[in-house]
């Protein structure tokens, strides 16, 4: 089984144990290994102080000296090697506000977070389970190392770890751990934004990222995203919808690929249904505008979450086009990318889909039909480079200024115009018929 574990890592336990320290791999990897899985990368745990661990090795980076954390640079690559300690509670930053360095490797143990990440092995000593992690793994279930309530009040976002770890490993959250997550979830308001995305991105890249309903119904998505927590329960009483409105978002997610932008706007696609439902005569739920409200909502989450400006820009336009009917013609699909892009325009397509599937499945086949139709047009029009945006028409503003135009929003206009008729007849876009169309466009306009 640990020909699975990295011989660079195994490389820096032992020459840390020949400088007659102890030394193990830590947490993770060794949660990885028993899984048979190749873990992503490996810490290392000693009683080595780290100036100790600093004599012993040539190549070392100080990464988190009062914290215990020294990098130690083998054949290129870093391992993290943290002495053994004891935590203050975490705050609202990644370290615990106080450390003590201790000798003792189970209380190590002891301090962190799930029985399945507080197991430690080394060559010599195989593997050493204080808390019965072995037992959880084999079982699949979540169980927080000794008081769940005391782990939570240490560093709130365990809680949201252990969302994480059943949807990346699918287990189950024990009971008393489940309990404790209720009673402490007001705490994960004192985590920053920026461990709440990365924890958020590694459920949603997972393979359930339908698992954020368990932030609902443990109690931590109202604070976190409090318009996606109003969604569960609010109704859609109409012949396309089986389920309500967070449910249905769950859904979505969970029929998207495996990509973040996508399951990011599929997360928020609907998060504005809550704001603007409408009853007709019939008793006929509708929402009407709520794709321009769901916009607003993500681009208010995001932004709060710090996430990256190029990400809250594609994510707020696939959900403001979520709805959008895009015909399956050369002229509206062009349109449409046009607008997004071609990346872009193959994602909003995808989350259509998922959107589709996450309804009464009487009426999928025909939405699907139209969806692959618009999908099949838009691979001929990159397949044959047809004309789409401003920069594929042969002329450009340099050109319209050469027959009169003034730079800005006049040539900014006239390149639009053109770009539309473009679309509409490809075989328009020569530099003879673009330039004679300008100027006829300049002479209407002053005319």
């Amino acid at each position: 089984m640990w020909s699975i574990a990295d011989e660079g890592a195994l490389s820096v336990v032992n020459k840390i144990k020949a400088a007659g320290y102890e030394a193990y791999i830590a947490g993770g990897a060794v949660r990885d290994v028993i899984m048979g899985k190749t873990p992503h990368d490996y810490d290392i745990a000693t009683n080595a102080r780290p100036e100790e661990v600093k004599r012993i090795f040539s190549r070392t980076i100080d990464t988190g000296l009062k914290h215990g954390t020294v990098t130690v640079i083998r054949n290129k690559t870093g391992y993290e090697v943290t002495t053994f300690r004891r935590e203050g509670e975490y705050g609202d930053s990644r370290h615990p506000s106080d450390v003590e360095f201790i000798d003792d490797v189970r209380e190590d143990c002891l301090r962190r977070d799930f029985t399945i990440n507080a197991m430690m092995y080394s060559p010599d000593s195989g593997v050493l389970d204080f808390f019965g992690g072995t037992d959880d793994i084999k079982n699949k279930v979540i169980r927080c190392v000794g008081d769940p309530e005391k782990r939570f009040t240490e560093d709130a976002l365990r809680m949201l770890r252990a969302v994480r770890f059943r949807a990346v490993l699918d287990f189950t959250i024990e009971p008393e751990t489940e309990r404790a997550i209720r009673k402490c979830a007001v705490l994960i308001k004192k985590v920053s934004s920026e461990r709440i995305l990365e924890e958020l991105n590694k459920i949603l890249l997972s393979e359930h990222p339908d698992y954020v309903r368990d932030l609902h119904r443990l109690g931590l998505l109202k604070f976190i995203i409090p318009q996606l927590d109003r969604c569960f329960g609010e109704p859609q009483r109409n012949k396309y919808h089986i389920y309500d409105v967070g449910e249905h978002i769950m859904q979505t997610v969970k029929n998207t690929p495996t990509d973040l932008t996508l399951r990011w706007a599929a997360l928020l696609h609907d998060t504005g249904k809550p704001c603007c439902p409408s009853t007709d005569s019939n008793g006929i739920i509708h929402f009407y505008g709520h794709h321009r409200e769901s916009r607003r909502i993500a681009l208010d989450v995001l932004h709060r979450l710090h996430m990256d400006s190029a990400s809250i820009r594609d994510i707020a336009l696939l959900v403001e086009n979520h709805d959008y009917r895009v015909e399956p013609t050369y002229t509206a699909v062009k349109r449409m990318m046009s607008k997004t892009g071609a990346e872009l325009f193959e994602k909003l397509l995808l989350l259509q889909k998922a959107d589709n599937m996450a309804k009464n499945p009487e009426h999928f086949p025909e939405k699907l039909k139209r969806i692959n139709g618009a999908l099949s047009i838009y691979r001929n029009v990159i397949a044959q480079n047809q004309p789409y945006k401003i920069s594929d028409l042969v002329v450009n503003g340099t050109d319209l200024m050469k027959i009169g135009y003034k730079q800005g929003r006049e040539i900014g206009d006239a390149l639009k115009t053109l770009l539309n008729e473009v679309i509409i007849n490809p075989e328009l876009n020569t530099r003879s018929r673009l330039i004679l169309r300008a100027a006829e466009l300049k002479r209407k306009r002053f005319k």
